[in-house]
């Protein structure tokens, strides 16, 4: 008895694995459900779920969780991506910004003092005259 009915088990099995007649993998997981919770009604409805996700998307559910949260992930760097760049610009304009004053207050001092050395010329050579 035990000998036929392993044969009987052995061909299904196989018939499922080898010709890919029923997609196994999406009968695991409510498969799960029912032997660690025995809730037939929970596994049933996860099965419909994934099937209609499937139909919808051509993703199983794993597959569209994962590239859903790596779209998301993605966004995230992009936007701090933009953020430091912006930063790093308005930081440059203003360190830019702060060295064109320092030129102009340097130069405004070096012009001052020309002017100071060249009128303490004058003076000289309007004194000697």
């Amino acid at each position: 008895m035990s000998s036929s009915l392993f044969r009987i088990l052995t061909i299904v099995l196989s018939f499922f694995f080898l010709t890919g007649f029923v997609p196994i993998l999406s009968f695991v997981g409510p498969g799960v459900t029912v032997l660690t919770s025995g809730n037939v009604y929970k596994a049933s409805a996860q099965f419909i779920v994934n099937q209609h996700i499937e139909k919808e998307t051509g993703k199983n559910s794993f597959a569209l969780i994962k590239d859903t949260l790596l779209s998301e992930e993605t966004d995230k760097k992009i936007k701090i991506n933009s953020f430091d760049e912006d930063l790093r610009q308005l930081v440059e304009t203003r360190i830019k910004m702060t060295r064109q004053k320092l030129d102009n207050q340097n130069l405004q001092k070096l012009l001052k003092k020309r002017i100071e050395v060249t009128r303490s010329i004058l003076y000289i050579n309007n004194t000697t005259q």
